[in-house]
Order: C-alpha cells, then structure tokens, then sequence
C-alpha cells in the first residue's frame, strides 16, 4: 500500500530513517519541500555520497514506482521518452494490404495509436498509477548532451509530453522527480530553474559512523571508528578521486569479511582497491603515508576517548 507524503521535515527525516538513509537537516528541508510543492529536486555532489539511493529509499518507503533513467553521452528520445513500434506498423500495413478492406486514413491514425507507441521511462511517469505517482530518477545528467536538457524542459516544467503524431501526454498527478549530477560538468540554468537544488556534501566524521552503523552493524565500533577516521582524512588530500560514502561502507564490509576488529597498516595497504580507484592515489598513500595517516586517526581516537 503506498504511504502518504511528509508532512514535515522531521516526518522526511524519520521517512529517510526508515529507509536506511542517515541524512542531515538541510537535505531533508529541501526534499520535503520538493515533495510538498510538487517540484523535481536536482542533487549535485561528488559520486558516491548517496545522491541514486535517494530515490531509492523514496520508491521503497512511499510504496511508488520507481522508473530509472540512467544517463549518458547521446541519450536521446527513443531511448528517453518513446519510440514507435515499426516492426508492428509495417506488420499491420502488409495484413491492411492482404485484406484490403483498410481505408487509408483510418489505417493511418491507427498505425499512431497507443498500441504501437513503445513507452520509455520518461513517459512512462506520466501515466496514472494506483500506487500513486511514480519516483522519477533521472540519474547522472551531466552525463547527457545539452539538447537532452532542453527537451527535458517541458517535462520538468508541465510534466507533459508532446508527440507530434499521437499528441500531448499530461500526468494526472506530478511524479516525484529526482535529478542527479556529478557535476562532470554545468548543468544549464534553464534547468536548474525548474528545479529545487540540493549540493550533496560529503558527510562529516559523526554522520559517516552513523552511516556504517546502520548500513554495516556487523562492523565493529572501533573498527568503524577508525575506517571513518582514514576516510576523513584521505578526503583531506589532494587526490584523483576522494572516496565517498559508497567506498566507505565497501572498506568497511571488506575489514569484517577478512575478520579485522581494527586497522593496521599492512590491512589498509592490502585492501586500498576498496577504498581508492586510480593506482595513482594508491601508489601515493601505500606504505608510510598510510601508516602516518592511521597513527594519527587512532591518536586523535584516543584523546577523544580519554575526555
């Protein structure tokens, strides 16, 4: 049965909660805000912090659909929004041929009914649904070329469609929309306009143990404590590639699969491909930086412990 929609922030915070999602405040303002004034909520931040697994929490905690648009370089409508069926069309205008009892304009206008419209996700969010309007994830915009973006404008804006041989295509109800980007590069502001925005910051030391508490229980207190402690750090550095929340929870399942109750520098050393995804930061962390960096994690433990 789906659920009703927040009816505050702390109802959002609570509906995050549920779904195994440990977000600060300002993430969870912004979302009610979406949800209540019926906008799309577009989610810029580094990969990895958590941004997908939003719309994740909200299809499963909501009881709605979840339609996925996963995108990349070239994206374009057929594969968005829809495309006609042709092999269907051409079957129906050879047996209209072979029994030629079809008038020509009525076989026209049926060859550009519904049953031979191929339905994309985009579309797809726009037609009713018992549960309840479906969860929209248009995921990794920035992947797209810009005329993508300027097609999505008249969804984002009237979450209708227009199709030149069918019609136009309006939600009875607005989707929830969410809109991701790992701001690989801008987003144009038309966009953004019709969007509430939210940057998806990395976590800080508290939020992150929070984290592995919830979605790694099976590690243990002090181990967590530490692998937050290294993370931090390593986030701290000018690396290739920081790790985010995904990489963290990775590390932290891999420690307990090799049964470590804590860290040493021979571990960090053999497990950094968990953690790290350029040898170069590998390269340049392995061996005594790691042992630098995890000394001073467990120090700084320590005199925190000791207040």
């Amino acid at each position: 049965m789906p659920n009703t929609l927040p009816a505050s922030v702390d109802d959002t915070l609570d509906l995050l909660r549920r779904g195994n999602y440990v977000a600060d405040r300002s993430l969870a303002t912004a979302l009610y805000l979406a949800l209540k004034l019926r906008r799309p909520l577009f989610l810029e931040g580094e990969a990895g912090v958590g941004k997908t697994e939003i719309a994740k929490v909200l299809s499963a905690t909501l009881g709605r659909r979840l339609l996925r648009l996963q995108c990349y370089e070239g994206l374009d409508v057929a594969a968005a929004v829809y495309e006609w069926n042709y092999a269907r069309q051409m079957m129906e205008i050879r047996l209209a041929e072979a029994s030629g009892d079809r008038d020509r304009d009525a076989l026209a206008a049926d060859l550009f009914s519904e049953r031979f419209l191929i339905k994309r996700p985009l579309l797809q969010a726009l037609e009713p649904d018992p549960a309840g309007a479906p969860v929209l994830l248009i995921d990794e915009l920035d992947r797209t070329d810009e005329p993508f973006e300027a097609y999505l404008l008249e969804i984002l804006s009237d979450f209708q469609v227009s199709i030149p041989e069918f019609g136009t295509v309006a939600a009875p109800e607005p989707p929830i929309v969410i809109l991701t980007s790992n701001r690989t590069r801008e987003i144009h502001d038309a966009l953004k306009r019709r969007c509430f925005y939210h940057w998806v910051d990395y976590p800080n030391a508290e939020r992150e143990r929070a984290i592995l508490a919830v979605k790694a229980p099976e590690a243990d207190a002090r181990l967590a404590a530490q692998v937050v402690g290294v993370v931090q750090s390593l986030r701290g550095m000018d690396l290739y590639k920081a790790p985010g929340v995904a990489e963290t929870l990775d590390w932290a399942q891999a420690l307990v699969e090799l049964n470590q109750l804590e860290l040493e520098p021979s571990v960090i050393n053999d497990t950094l491909g968990t953690l790290l995804k350029y040898q170069d930061d590998i390269a340049r962390i392995q061996g005594s930086e790691a042992a630098r960096i995890l000394a001073q994690v467990k120090t700084e433990l320590a005199a925190s412990t000791a207040r």
